[in-house]
């Protein structure tokens, strides 16, 4: 058996060397040095034949588009994920949901975003790996605290299909002052296209129209990402 399968055919937690296992993991190193599928996996526990807890995890991130999906995801759906149930599915949307709640009522503790790059980094590991283009917006307050983070659209962004106006609908509901735009580009180039400018546009008019400012709009591609605010494209 050569090394790769010999690492493919690890399906336990058990079965991994115990500096790669979640939980050893987050004692030495602290939960901010594990990915997404590594805490769940920790609330999983055990995965199913042929995936152990971590593998099953990616599955569920990969399908519902991050932790954002994992959240939005009804609750049936998920139970009815392979490997998941009832339990499982249940201890998901709490985690997910007392960490919403945490964000509420610790805004001292948000993240403040000072640049293209700071926004950038909340979202380019979950969403350089989405398989369809996503498009989401960071809303924040007067001092660009994050207020949350929410999906909008999933399909190709281009001007005829993307309406404007669905983006400012959480803004107003959460009273926000300023929002980033963030898509991702599938192919891994991070290029603007025409109608990324023409996207933007819009939404910058939009912006001034309901006195919410459009502070950038950022593409996210295979490790970069372009800032059309910083490129000139759109915001003039």
């Amino acid at each position: 058996m050569t090394e790769a399968n010999a690492k493919a055919a690890v399906y336990r937690i058990a079965d991994l060397h115990s500096s790669e296992r979640p939980r050893e993991r987050l004692e030495a190193l602290g939960p901010q040095a594990l990915s997404s599928a590594e805490l769940i996996a920790i609330l999983l526990r055990v995965g199913v034949k042929g995936e152990n807890a971590v593998t099953v995890a990616h599955r569920l991130i990969t399908k519902f588009g991050g932790l954002s999906g994992l959240h939005r995801a009804a609750f049936k759906e998920l139970k009815n994920q392979h490997g998941i149930g009832k339990a499982k599915a249940a201890q998901i949307k709490a985690a997910i949901e007392l960490g919403r709640r945490l964000t509420l009522e610790a805004p001292q503790e948000r993240p403040t975003l000072a640049s293209p790059a700071d926004a950038a980094a909340l979202v380019q590991y979950e969403m350089s790996a989405l398989e369809q283009e996503h498009l989401r917006v960071i809303l924040l307050d007067r001092r660009n605290h994050v207020l949350e983070i929410t999906e909008v659209y999933k399909g190709s962004v281009n001007s005829s299909q993307v309406r404007v106006g669905e983006l400012f609908k959480e803004a107003i509901r959460t009273n926000a002052s300023a929002l980033i735009v963030i898509h991702n580009h599938p192919s891994g180039d991070p290029t603007p296209s025409p109608d990324d400018v023409a996207v933007t546009r819009a939404i910058v008019q939009a912006g001034k129209l309901l006195d919410v400012d459009v502070l950038d709009h950022l593409v996210i591609g295979a490790g970069k990402w372009v800032s059309l605010k910083e490129k000139g494209l759109g915001f003039n």
